[in-house]
């Protein structure tokens, strides 16, 4: 089976939260008779559009993929590692806290027993677009209980304007939600565990309020400061691709693309890599036939597929995810002159 680069069909998820229109993202979902809030890229039972796998399902292809598509470290991974999402807020999501590893594995192996840390960055916002990450110094489980309480648990929260273009990083036990107006692209250890903490009071179709889900999510919150918030990105070369790294943590790596002219690439051999395209339309080329991309799809580039392009028709921003060896990317990174005070604004371990 020859490696070729596959189309991953979106599931879109209705929210009580969410849009009735996701252009131009996907410009078919507009005047929608119920809010979608998100989009999932890389969910296992997205269906695969292209490829050899065309008609099977992300997780059916996953098992049945060659070693060499999945790239070396991950030959004999189980699961697939990375899930990638498009949320579309129009009100606030519940206040939500996930767990991490330890805490999953132990109490949570019904639901995959696997934690959740995350990133998201901006597609585009509204003025004044916001989210709440992470909570304010001094911040005791007793003071949040309480704030939490009496309907004021905002107010302990750090509040971060977010504007198109910016990054933000939510590693697992820190509390968080994202506001109305903005588009965000997640990127995320594979895990649909959340915690809600608070829901504003919203009731779902049934008229019934969402379950909650206090007394866990006191228990895996971190009360201390840790590396959540907005992430500086590390500046890569310009000229026909500017590169930047968004993020890199054990769980996935992302980078962000902008292409102007064709750009030459090469997959990593020891890992498969997902192409999201935020925006533009063009051609990936491969040793087979060109393959067209669009804005709003998702790609999976097998790790053996070797040297391809991408040939932008418009001018294109993709990010491209994968989960990296995080000392081979340091090393990797520090060859090409980034500081270690620069590495540790964006490398999480």
């Amino acid at each position: 089976m020859k490696p070729e680069p596959f189309r991953i069909e979106p599931i879109f998820s209705p929210r009580l939260w969410g849009s009735r229109s996701l252009a131009p993202l996907f410009p078919e979902k507009i005047n929608l008779t119920e809010p979608l809030g998100e989009a999932w890229l890389t969910g296992i039972d997205c269906n695969i559009a292209s490829g050899p796998f065309v008609g099977k399902n992300l997780g059916e292809a996953w098992r049945q993929m060659p070693p060499e598509w999945r790239g070396s470290r991950l030959a004999t991974v189980r699961d697939f590692p990375i899930l990638v999402k498009f949320i579309f807020p129009k009100d606030k999501l519940s206040i939500q806290v996930h767990p991490d590893d330890a805490y999953a594995a132990a109490h949570e192996q019904a639901a995959g027993g696997r934690g959740k840390t995350e990133m998201w960055h901006a597609v585009s916002t509204e003025p004044g677009a916001q989210v709440l990450v992470g909570l304010r110094a001094g911040v005791d489980r007793e003071k949040f209980r309480e704030a939490l309480n009496q309907g004021r648990a905002e107010e302990l929260f750090q509040s971060i304007p977010v504007h198109a273009g910016d990054t933000i990083f939510v590693p697992a036990g820190t509390p968080h939600t994202i506001g109305p107006g903005m588009v965000l692209c997640e990127v995320q250890e594979y895990s649909d565990l959340t915690y809600r903490v608070y829901d504003y009071g919203r009731t779902d179709a049934n008229g019934k309020p969402r379950e909650l889900h206090v007394e866990k999510a006191l228990e895996v919150m971190r009360f201390d400061k840790s590396r959540e918030g907005k992430v500086a990105p590390l500046p890569g070369p310009g000229d026909r691709a500017a590169k930047k790294l968004l993020a890199a943590c054990s769980y996935f790596a992302t980078e962000l693309w902008e292409l102007r002219s064709t750009a030459q690439l090469e997959s990593r051999k020891d890992c498969f890599e997902l192409v999201v395209i935020l925006r533009g339309s063009g051609y990936i080329h491969t040793k087979a036939a060109p393959l067209s991309y669009a804005s709003g799809q998702c790609w999976f580039i097998p790790a053996s597929v070797g040297r391809f392009s991408l040939q932008p028709e418009q001018s294109t921003s993709i990010l491209r995810s994968y989960v990296p060896n995080l000392v081979d990317l340091c090393a990797e990174l520090r060859k090409a002159g980034v500081s270690d005070a620069q590495l540790a604004k964006v490398v999480f371990d």
